[in-house]
Order: C-alpha cells, then sequence, then structure tokens
C-alpha cells in the first residue's frame, strides 16, 4: 500500500459519533441521565482525594531509585547482558509472527512495542534507554521482515517452541557466567515461574481431563484421586510440602527453592485446568463424537481434531481466567523466601531510606499486576472474537 493510500485511508475522529453513542448510553432518559451525573459527582469525590495525595503528598522517588531491583532483583549486574539476548530473542519471535500472522499477534506486536517505548522515557540509566528503544526498532524490522518472508512460518513456530529452554539456558547461564537461581527476583522471577506454570499446567490439565473421562479404571480413578487432592489442599500447603518433603524422599537429587517452587504452582493449576477442560469436553453434544466416528477418525483423531478444538474453544474464559489466578499465586512464594516481585517490595521497605512508604510501593507492584492481568484478559476476549466463541 502507497504512502498517500495510507494517508487517504486515515480519518479524523468523529465528534458526532462520539456524541450520539453519549446520549445513546448515558443520557437516552432522564433516569439515565440523573445516574450518570450522580455517578461522575461520585467518581470526583473519590479521585479527588485519590489525585490530590499522589501527585502533591505522595513520595513517589523510591520507585525509580529501586527500579532496577523491582526488575531483575539481586541479578548480577555484570550478566545482565543474558537477560537482554533473552529479551531480544523474544522480541524478534513476536515480531515475526506478526508480520507472518497479523490480527491479534500483530495487534500484540504493537503493544509491546509500545511497553519498550514506554520504558525508553523512565529514569533508566541512558544506555538501558537505548537497549529499550533497540527492541522496538527489532520488533518494527522482524516484522516488516515477517510481512516479505511467509515461507519462514515453520521457522518461527520452532523458534517458539524453542524460546523456553534458550530463555532458562540464558537466564541459567553456563560456565563462569553461571548464575544461581537464588539470585532470581523482582519481576523477572514472577514472570518465569508464570509462564512455566502455564506453559507446563496446561497439557497437564488436557491429559488429566482426557484420563478422567477415560474408560479404563486404572487410568480414571488416578486421574481423578490427582484432581481431587490437589484441588483439596490449599496451594500454600503445596509450596511448604515442595519445599521440605521433596529433599527427603529424593536427598540424592538437588533440588532447588525456585524449581521446587515451580513444581508446586505446575502440579497445583494443572488440576484446576484439568477441571476446566472437562467442563468444555462435557459441553460437547455426543453427536460430535458419533460425526467423528462415522467418517473414519479414531479415539485420538476425533479428539484432536474435533472434540478439543470445540472444548477449549468455549472454555476460553475459564482457562485464562485460571492462568490470571496463578500469574497473581505467583505471589505466594514469598512465605517460602522467594524474592518475587512482592518479595522485593518488603525488602524496598525494611530499606531505612523507604521506610513508612509501603503505600507508593504497594500501588506500584499492584500496578504492574493489573497491567499483566488485564492484558491477559483483554487478549482472551480478543481470541473468543477471532475464534467466534459464543456464537452459534
Amino acid at each position: 500500500m502507497k504512502a498517500q493510500e495510507l494517508t487517504h485511508n486515515i480519518k479524523p475522529p468523529d465528534t458526532k459519533s462520539f456524541l450520539q453513542w453519549l446520549k445513546a448510553n448515558l443520557f437516552n432518559t432522564w433516569f439515565s441521565t440523573v445516574l450518570t451525573c450522580l455517578a461522575l459527582i461520585f467518581l470526583y469525590f473519590v479521585f479527588k482525594g485519590i489525585l490530590t495525595w499522589a501527585f502533591t503528598q505522595a513520595n513517589w522517588r523510591v520507585i525509580p531509585a529501586n527500579l532496577q531491583l523491582f526488575a531483575i532483583g539481586s541479578y548480577p549486574r555484570n550478566q545482565i547482558w543474558q537477560i537482554w539476548v533473552v529479551l531480544y530473542t523474544l522480541s524478534a519471535l513476536t515480531g515475526l509472527s506478526a508480520g507472518i500472522w497479523g490480527g491479534l499477534t500483530f495487534r500484540f506486536a504493537l503493544v509491546v512495542a509500545g511497553i519498550w517505548a514506554f520504558l525508553a522515557v523512565l529514569p533508566f540509566e541512558p544506555s538501558t534507554r537505548f537497549l529499550f528503544l533497540g527492541e522496538v526498532l527489532v520488533i518494527g524490522g522482524t516484522l516488516f521482515i515477517g510481512r516479505k518472508g511467509k515461507k519462514v512460518r515453520l521457522w518461527v513456530i520452532a523458534g517458539w517452541l524453542l524460546s523456553f529452554p534458550w530463555t532458562m539456558l540464558m537466564l541459567r547461564g553456563f560456565g563462569p557466567n553461571t548464575v544461581l537461581t537464588t539470585n532470581w527476583g523482582g519481576l523477572l522471577l514472577t514472570l518465569v515461574l508464570a509462564t512455566i506454570g502455564i506453559v507446563v499446567s496446561f497439557p497437564m490439565g488436557v491429559l488429566l481431563a482426557l484420563g478422567r473421562q477415560s474408560t479404563l479404571p486404572a487410568i480414571k480413578w488416578v486421574s481423578i484421586a490427582y484432581i481431587e487432592l490437589v484441588r483439596g489442599i490449599p496451594l500454600v500447603t503445596i509450596l511448604f510440602m515442595a519445599q521440605i518433603m521433596i529433599p527427603i524422599f529424593m536427598p540424592d537429587v538437588r533440588f532447588d527453592k525456585i524449581l521446587r517452587a515451580m513444581f508446586a504452582l505446575t502440579f497445583f493449576a494443572a488440576a484446576y485446568m484439568a477441571e476446566n477442560v472437562r467442563g468444555g469436553l462435557q459441553a460437547i453434544p455426543k453427536g460430535q463424537h458419533e460425526a467423528a466416528q462415522a467418517i473414519g477418525l479414531n479415539y485420538p483423531q476425533s479428539m484432536l481434531f474435533i472434540v478439543l478444538p470445540q472444548a477449549l474453544r468455549s472454555v476460553i474464559p475459564a482457562i485464562v481466567g485460571q492462568f490470571i489466578g496463578l500469574f497473581k499465586d505467583t505471589s505466594l512464594v514469598v512465605i517460602i523466601g522467594l524474592l518475587d516481585l512482592l518479595g522485593i517490595a518488603k525488602t524496598v521497605l525494611a530499606n531505612p531510606d523507604w521506610q513508612g512508604l509501603p503505600t507508593e510501593v504497594y500501588l506500584f507492584v499492584a500496578g504492574i499486576y493489573f497491567i499483566f492481568s488485564y492484558s491477559m484478559s483483554y487478549a482472551s476476549q480478543k481470541l473468543e472474537t477471532a475464534l467466534g466463541a459464543g456464537k452459534f
């Protein structure tokens, strides 16, 4: 598309349409008008106090002074380049995916690029800001390459599959660049725990759900026992059990704290994921199974190509809700001595220079959790729209 066509397609904001929307939704009747005015008055008095405190009384210096600590915890400063290698790899894959598939992946790439651009204006060191801008350029460049080279899509899929072991290898390092997982912390640790829990618990949950519906008694009752037992125990208890009992039952195998926390979060989330998937499987009419058999598909084929896609599509909200809950549940690892984002917040408040500022610190941490949780929720809504979920 030429530049003139792009310029021609850009339309100014339609003020008339916005006013029509206000009239239709907020001022269509006298009762709606009264409710709207009362709501505006209420919001004014509520946010007036909050904004006054935020701009005149709050001491926000604690945030920029500890941004790096919030981001990566006690990760060695001379090894931060390993984190940047991971980030640039993921940005390149994001740009290529957006260029090849477009749609939701294109919007995701734009959001990620916007986040990097926003971080570039925050009070980081000039070299760090330059690296943030480099992320934006990488996404833009790989997006262009993806649009021009559709033949690389198999390589991109392989890249995403290998990105997980590559990320863990680079964060851990090797040889003289080895970084102990005890030095992982802050948002880095939170994202690692959440990502591993989400990625691994999803296929485990699917297998458990299929096992619960199996006609083989051994598989069925083992799946039921696992699901009901894990769902009946609080996550805090499972975290403590993982920290205390794994070294007792496996004394010859050394698992560090973070690895044990990963096991606990993953096995806990898998049990709940299994019930979400089972709900989707039960929502599929029996006729779908019979139709799959009628065209000659065996059980694995009918499940993989006919039943599971429909079942998973119908429970997207429940699955994403489980992902959001797991992301927030990672904050519980602070009780077993891991310094995730919440643990770093407590560490910052323990510093005498920043005592008495819990409101500022916890609001900042809450904002980060909200951004990631809302992003997952928004992405799930767009995915539902793209897949036509809920439409008949």
